[in-house]
């Protein structure tokens, strides 16, 4: 009787009226009530759907350009829609963390929880625009979940210690909710379901993996960089400057993508047409959506292929250029193969390109593997073990006319099968990644290069699963790494581990007790 007319008596305390006029838009007493964990059901979700998806596009961050350059060609104009979606998704997970935190705090008061109609309107919209955007993502950009999958790799330790840290901070609701449980039933399920989770997370550790946790000493060489389009970050892809930074930066390699003009001189272009990367517009503004293979090479000559590079800033993390990179960059011109593999050969970089088969009636379309062949062979003068040959389509006619080539492919196969067709490489896509597999080829003498690999836990990971290069437009950023983010040995890790759920342990029991 004595506990109930405790609860039911009227308080004025100045941090319990400030968290429910926060929470609730009543600047006034409240009547201390029998407590309603329940209603925080619906923000908990909400949290979780905003917190799923905030980390996911958090991690997403390496293919952000890919993104960008998705909704350019639906929209037909950039913009940096990948930055805007990360700062929608953080402000609005900072919403739905600051309700639910007034909300623990106002239960752990025993105060009666009354949302405002706002609040209730900001839950659904969090609610709504997290579970759909996660949606169209799984159904566009599916592959996304692998990055994530591989994320884990890196900061599931981490990530563990972070549950902890919120197991630790949600006993002491969970306490107070105990305590003024009436009934043991009640008590146990309130404390059985929490314990549960706690000694779930305990045990996580032991069916944790990360190549990153290694012993002293097993580490391999750091792989390789090649420059993804050059050093698109810092210059114009595919132009010259964009080349001459990577070489600047140290890369080891030049990666780029080839067409062949209607004239049959082979150049650098990654894009269908010359919308987004040349001032076609401005030139030939009624041939901005033609094929860039139909265009002869003195057409292409007529185009800047650089003043894009200043106006649309395609990465969000460009640093600011001299002005002396600037003028440079707005007098790039559209870059001929031949001159490209002259400078790689000059400065002994590997070179690996896609090359484009060109469109119907093209007067190429069934020998641009020949003609490409050509002006490696006769006109670049290039050493042929610089060339890592990447095109599948009539492979052993390249073998046999230049068996110096080191012949790659863009496809996981069994070892015996690539044996048989000389392949010394694989090209893969990062999402592919298997220290598994890296170390069952590496044991045939088969290389593996990854791509596209732009952040540093990302690259980490490459180097730590034994990959001998990777792809990258950050060459200027993975440069400077002289060992891999997260590395530890199995006895730091186990250290921090025991550590960290002794303590955890300690805190919670703590808190119990008083």
């Amino acid at each position: 009787v004595v506990r109930r007319r405790l609860l039911q008596r009227y308080e004025h305390q100045p941090f319990i009226s400030c968290l429910a006029g926060f929470y609730s838009c009543r600047w006034k007493r409240y009547q201390r009530r029998r407590t309603e964990p329940g209603k925080c059901c619906c923000k908990t979700v909400t949290f979780c759907f905003s917190l799923v998806f905030l980390y996911m596009w958090g991690e997403a961050k390496n293919d952000y350009n890919n993104f960008d350059w998705y909704n350019y060609g639906n929209l037909g104009f950039w913009f940096l829609w990948s930055l805007v979606l990360l700062i929608v998704a953080a402000i609005l997970f900072m919403y739905i963390t600051l309700l639910l935190v007034l909300a623990m705090c106002l239960l752990a008061e025993g105060q009666q929880l009354y949302l405002h109609w706002s609040h209730k309107i900001g839950t659904f919209l969090v609610l709504g625009f997290s579970v759909t955007a996660l949606f169209i993502l799984s159904v566009l950009w599916g592959d996304q979940w692998k990055t994530v999958r591989l994320s884990f790799q890196i900061t599931a330790p981490y990530l563990h210690i972070g549950a902890i840290t919120l197991m630790v901070l949600l006993s002491w609701p969970v306490a107070l909710h105990t305590i003024r449980a009436d009934k043991k039933v009640v008590q146990m399920v309130i404390v059985g379901p929490y314990l549960a989770i706690l000694v779930f997370l305990f045990l996580i550790p032991l069916g944790m993996y990360s190549p990153c946790i290694r012993e002293m000493g097993t580490l391999g060489p750091k792989p390789a960089l090649i420059g993804h389009r050059g050093a698109p970050m810092l210059a114009p892809e595919n132009t010259e400057m964009s080349f001459q930074k990577t070489i600047e930066h140290g890369g080891d390699g030049l990666e780029t993508d080839v067409t062949i003009s209607y004239d049959g001189v082979p150049f650098l272009m990654h894009d269908s047409t010359l919308r987004r990367t040349t001032n076609i517009k401005e030139v030939y503004p009624n041939d901005t959506a033609q094929n860039a293979a139909l265009f002869s090479w003195d057409t292409l000559q007529e185009l800047n292929a650089g003043a894009w590079f200043l106006k649309d800033k395609p990465f969000s993390c460009m640093g600011s250029l001299s002005r002396a990179d600037q003028n440079q960059a707005m007098n790039q011109s559209i870059y001929k193969l031949s001159n490209f593999l002259r400078l790689a050969d000059s400065q002994n970089k590997l070179v690996i390109f896609d090359l484009y088969r060109p469109p119907e009636k093209h007067p190429y379309r069934d020998s641009w593997i020949n003609r490409t062949l050509e002006v490696i062979l006769n006109e670049s003068g290039i050493r042929p073990h610089l060339v890592l040959w990447l095109e599948n389509d009539m492979r052993s006619f390249v073998q046999s006319v230049a068996p110096g080539f080191q012949q790659t492919m863009g496809s996981k196969a069994s070892v015996d099968d690539l044996l048989m067709d000389n392949i010394v490489k694989l090209n893969l896509a990062y999402t592919e990644m298997s220290s598994e597999d890296i170390r069952k080829y590496a044991e045939a003498n088969i290389t593996t290069n990854l791509y596209v690999v732009n952040e540093p836990w990302l690259f980490s990971l490459a180097w730590c699963s034994g990959a001998h290069s990777v792809t990258t437009d950050a060459i200027h950023t993975l440069k400077n790494l002289s060992q891999p983010l997260f590395l530890m040995t199995p006895q730091q890790y186990n250290i921090m581990w025991i550590l960290t759920d002794l303590t955890s342990v300690l805190l919670i029991s703590l808190i119990f007790a008083l």
